[in-house]
């Protein structure tokens, strides 16, 4: 059983091992580096890197993901399976590989909402939410996603009742977690395409909820 670290609980985890071993001691710097070294040599061109980084970050990965989504929310077999073992749901649609084994999925209702972190470095279900966002991999989000959780949510416009219960899940390099947000309200129509659509990276995360768009507004 997977026990998440309850916003009211000390955060302790013995066995939470990566691979630490190979990750630069500021990876964000390194990674700059090398990126202006091959603009300066002409062999990347800067606004081509930038889009190819937003495209996986924004648009291949989460897509994934908000297929995921949709289908549970379209086909209740396949939440069952879903929530019973992430990893072999996630391959019936074609997505898995690195960031996508041993994943679990934990899902939002009116009572308990979920947010995934990864307290000692940015481990990240990659298959199907793409290129973690910056603020995922940051010493504030990482330390505060567990010791003040609502006030994380607060920060990112997301207020929940009190009579909420939030848990927070801990990523590790062998074990990933997706949030399966709730399904909102008035969707009941909608194909799986256009619920798909609907679903964002960061509810998938759990710093937010799936909304409908507002009247007039863009699909």
């Amino acid at each position: 059983m997977h026990k998440p670290a309850h916003e009211h609980e000390p955060h302790q985890r013995n066995d939470h091992e990566h691979d630490h071993s190979v990750v630069p001691s500021d990876p964000a710097l390194r990674v700059k580096s090398l990126e202006s070294l091959l603009v300066e040599k002409g062999l990347v061109d800067s606004a081509a890197l930038d889009a190819l980084i937003d495209t996986y970050e924004h648009k291949i990965g989460p897509r994934n993901g908000a297929q995921v989504v949709a289908r549970a929310w379209a086909d209740a077999a396949f939440k069952k399976r879903l929530l019973a073992n992430g990893t072999a749901a996630i391959g019936e649609l074609g997505f898995g590989g690195r960031g996508g084994d041993y994943l679990v999925v934990v899902e939002n209702t009116p009572r308990v909402h979920n947010l995934i972190v990864c307290t000692l470095c940015s481990c990240y279900p990659w298959a199907v939410l793409g290129l973690p966002p910056i603020w995922y991999k940051s010493a504030a989000y990482r330390s505060r996603a567990v010791i003040d959780p609502r006030g994380v949510l607060r920060e990112f416009g997301l207020e929940l009742p009190k009579e909420t219960e939030i848990r927070v899940w801990d990523s590790t390099a062998e074990l990933r977690y997706l949030v399966l947000p709730e399904r909102p309200a008035g969707s009941e129509k909608l194909s799986e395409e256009e619920l798909a659509a609907l679903v964002t990276r960061d509810a998938m995360i759990g710093v937010a909820k799936v909304a409908l768009p507002p009247p007039g507004g863009p699909a």
